[in-house]
């Protein structure tokens, strides 16, 4: 069982397979995974009308007991966590303090928004990408450079997952995992 433990801060809107599937990879890989609601209510719906229970209310996180913090995109999900003061702070935070920051799909314009995709290379759902501020944008499914990893949206959602799961694990702990959940890459 590993020690690390990510927070996934969703704001009603999200697109849930892009947040669940994290969630997913990560519980099973046996890192803590939490879903962080920023909305003040533990119920989440997704934009597609689809319920969850977040694991713990923003302002019960702590945030300093996480190794990286992550955010689905969705609409008016991604817009919703980049109106939320305390969410671009602690994403801001995370990245100044070397810890793993993800995004897929649209949520990547937020770490744009905020300046910290300045000289990184950055992907983000198609058409979208002129909001990369200062990314050297690129075309694969998932992109990690340094201590971010950005993705396209839903269909690179597994991709999005292990490419966090290997941020802490080895390769073959991640293609265990992958042969486990019958992923071929």
């Amino acid at each position: 069982m590993s020690d690390k433990k990510v927070g996934i801060m969703v704001a009603n809107g999200y697109e849930e397979i892009e947040m669940l599937t994290v969630v997913d990879i990560l519980r099973r890989a046996g890192l803590t995974c939490d879903i962080i609601s920023v909305t003040g209510e533990q119920a989440l719906t997704s934009s597609h009308r689809v319920t969850v229970l977040a694991d713990v209310l923003y302002e019960n996180a702590d945030f300093d007991s996480y190794d990286a913090l992550a955010i689905p995109g969705g609409m008016p999900g991604t817009i919703n966590l980049g109106e939320h003061a305390g969410v671009c702070e602690q994403l801001q935070r995370a990245c100044a303090q070397g810890k793993l920051i993800a995004a897929i799909c649209a949520a990547p314009t937020v770490f744009g928004k905020l300046g910290l995709l300045q000289g990184k290379k950055a992907i983000c759902f198609p058409g979208m990408e002129d909001q990369l501020t200062g990314a050297e944008v690129t075309c694969e499914p998932v992109v990690r450079d340094g201590n971010i990893i950005t993705s396209r949206g839903m269909g690179t959602a597994i991709d999005f997952g292990l490419a966090i799961l290997s941020y802490f694990e080895d390769a073959a702990t991640v293609e265990a995992l992958a042969k486990k959940i019958v992923y071929h890459a």
